[in-house]
């Protein structure tokens, strides 16, 4: 219980007498139904307790087609109550033959025991195909122990194999939501209008509760969405509307949308800066064609960019849009909602970026797009040092090189991507109380770890958890090593939650990408990088991460460029997490290394890329091991995101006997204790050893 909450119910107990126990059954509670028993023909059921000096009052209600209900008014000294029936459904096994004789009574007693349960033991005579008979049905109500749960316990004298009948209910007011379920369309042209105007709509509904999700279409590069309803479902125990159309969802939440903004389908960049203006004035986002179902809502125009935009760059529209919203929005969030181009737009991340009142552009990294850069820059410089890039470059205008450089060297970190989704729900539902984030450790403490005469691989899925193979064949079958965006331990608990919480003893998790998110320290201003490391080393601690992993193309901005690091930046890092047990550096290969009190400081020596044939792969592997004929041999492999756990096993099983897949800190340790890799460091264009 909160500190203000155990304040209210001690008052509450001085003033009613009542114990705190008994005042924490106050108030409705409804059925979780994918943790109880099953209902028979009912769909849902709820309960509502009234709690009052040696009395309660006991309200259940099912349906919702069939309705039934009961009421018992019960005295809780032990005592028999007398309660008349006056419904004859058999309300907890409706399908079996049984009914409550008509104007037939109940005698029932009831009782406070210990640790949060409610006894109350009925007998009653009940019709069934023979005649009559009469039962006795013990039911115990029992809450959880922070008390947000109440398990309800039906146990009949009649019943004699099998469970008893459980049901779980979390109070009525508690984690109620809509899920809608997006398709694969995002053209313009097509499917894109509505679309938006859900994640517009999101945006604004979740600002102070998680009350819509989506589940996206089978397609989405973030391929969680659907497990990740599930288990909110089943773990988190929320209930779902299901929503059928754009028109429910606006009436239903009309009153929490202060307008709506037209955008332009002929300029596409009108989109964008629509949802600037829709997190700072609480909007939707519109095309014409949904003119009219806003007004039939009743909502006001805030603006109208038909036509606004037409005939003018990228540079010019969002020049207009900096002067015009930039002094109203956020100066630790900026929205880059890039990626797809042309006819298409996947803007998953606009809800987030809403709700935190950023400001929204594509706009080029590229230094030869003159007056874009510029604009970028301008931008970039006006926010707060350390603050949050969220989004994704376009795709169309600059490389992910180029943007990152950029924006590192404004002391930014950039979180992925731009299709981002249901950001704005994950963040407002917190971690189950009293979890704690728990990595799958290997290396024993005071044990020794003597390296063999053998290749030891150890494997790394990349670009995070969401759009790789987590939920993909084969995990757990082989160790494997997981990126986590760490950010999103406060920005989406639950979704960290969900992962952690899934993890085999395969599965080990380590930090990234060099800061405590994206960025090159190369770029990042030297000023700002311990501070940043830091950040990023507190992270680590509160998700029991020991393994930090760095990527830096600042050096020539190209993609399988030059990724090494110079040794004041491996200095940086060792300072800066003297609790790592190691540190991984690359993309694609890399040639840094070092080792220091133990600790190695390793590159990539391979790239699974997801479209390499699982012989080639093998005999690139194999080759390696050739050239590197020292033994043993620390061969770090990374896997590209769209590969699967099970193809990479495949992969591994076709090498020879003395390879060996190892969990990644197991592989640290050993490299610790026989560093067979020469140190080396990026100066210039040259590498020192």
């Amino acid at each position: 219980m909160t500190s203000l909450f155990r304040i209210v119910v001690l008052s509450l107990v001085v003033i009613t007498g009542l114990s705190a126990q008994e005042l924490a059954f106050q108030g409705k509670w409804k059925l979780i139904k994918a943790g109880s028993s099953d209902l028979d023909y009912f769909q849902y059921m709820t309960i509502q307790f009234t709690v009052m000096q040696d009395e309660v009052t006991v309200v259940k209600e099912f349906g919702p087609k069939r309705k039934a209900s009961e009421t018992m008014v019960l005295k809780t000294n032990g005592g028999v109550n007398s309660v008349s029936v006056t419904d004859r459904t058999f309300m907890s096994s409706l399908y079996m033959g049984l009914k409550l004789p008509f104007r037939s009574r109940k005698e029932v007693t009831a009782s406070w025991t210990k640790n949060n349960i409610l006894a109350i033991r009925e007998r009653y005579p009940v019709a069934l195909s023979q005649g009559t008979k009469q039962l006795e049905v013990d039911n115990t109500f029992e809450l959880s122990s922070d008390k947000t749960l109440l398990t309800y316990r039906i146990r009949r004298s009649s019943r004699r194999v099998g469970p008893d009948l459980v049901f779980v209910f979390k109070r009525a007011d508690a984690n109620n939501a809509y899920v809608y379920q997006m398709t694969d369309d995002w053209e313009i042209g097509s499917g894109l209008g509505r679309q938006a105007c859900f994640i517009a709509l999101q945006g604004i509904v979740n600002e102070t509760n998680p009350q819509l999700y989506f589940i996206y279409g089978p397609r989405y590069s973030f391929n969680y969405t659907g497990e990740l309803f599930n288990y909110l479902e089943k773990q988190r125990h929320f209930t779902f509307t299901k929503l059928s159309s754009l028109e429910q969802a606006l009436q239903i939440f009309k009153q929490q949308i202060k307008g709506y903004i037209i955008w332009d389908k002929n300029v596409r960049t009108s989109l964008i800066v629509a949802y600037t203006l829709a997190g700072l004035e609480k909007g939707i986002v519109i095309t014409e064609e949904l003119i009219p179902l806003a007004e039939r809502l009743g909502l006001k125009r805030i603006e109208d960019f038909r036509a606004k935009f037409t005939g003018k760059t990228d540079y010019e529209i969002f020049t207009w849009a900096y002067e015009k919203y930039w002094p109203r929005c956020a100066k630790d969030l900026i929205v880059w909602l890039g990626g797809e181009h042309g006819t298409v737009m996947l803007p998953g991340v606009a809800d987030y970026g809403m709700m935190k009142k950023a400001f929204f552009t594509d706009l080029s990294a590229r230094e030869t797009d003159t007056l874009e850069c510029s604009l970028t820059k301008k931008l970039l410089s006006d926010m707060k040092p350390l603050s949050q890039v969220m989004g994704w470059h376009s795709y169309k205008k600059d490389l992910e090189e180029e943007w990152v450089t950029l924006t590192s060297s404004y002391a930014l970190t950039v979180d992925g991507l731009h299709n981002l989704p249901n950001t704005s729900f994950l963040y407002r539902v917190p971690p189950t109380p009293g979890f704690k984030f728990r990595n799958n450790h290997n290396v024993q403490p005071g044990k020794k770890y003597i390296p063999e005469r053998k290749v030891y691989v150890a494997l790394v899925q990349t670009d995070g958890l969401g759009i790789g193979a987590w939920v993909k064949p084969g995990r757990g079958s082989i160790p494997y090593a997981w990126e986590v965006s760490m950010k999103f331990q406060y920005m989406s608990p639950a979704m960290m939650e969900y992962f952690y919480s899934q993890a085999t003893p395969n599965d080990y998790f380590i930090g990234c990408l060099s800061g405590s998110s994206y960025m090159y320290p190369r770029a990042f201003p030297k000023e700002w990088l311990p501070k940043e490391i830091e950040n990023a080393k507190n992270l680590m601690d509160s998700l029991d991460l020991k393994v930090f992993e760095i990527m830096d193309y600042a050096a020539d901005k190209m993609e399988a460029g030059n990724n090494d690091l110079p040794r004041d930046i491996v200095d940086a890092y060792y300072a800066g997490m003297p609790d790592a047990i190691g540190f991984l550096n690359g993309y694609f290969a890399a040639h840094t290394f070092a080792v220091r009190d133990k600790r190695p400081f390793i590159s990539y020596d391979y790239y699974l890329s997801a479209e390499k044939p699982e012989t080639e792969a093998a005999a690139d592997l194999e080759e390696l091991a050739a050239l590197n004929s020292e033994r043993p041999y620390f061969l770090l492999v990374h896997v590209r995101e769209y590969s699967d756990v099970a193809r990479v096993k495949s992969i591994c099983d076709k090498l020879g006997s003395e390879f060996e897949v190892v969990p990644l800190d197991i592989f640290l340790k050993l490299a610790g204790e026989k560093p067979t890799f020469k140190e080396g460091y990026f100066d210039g264009d040259v590498r020192k050893f």
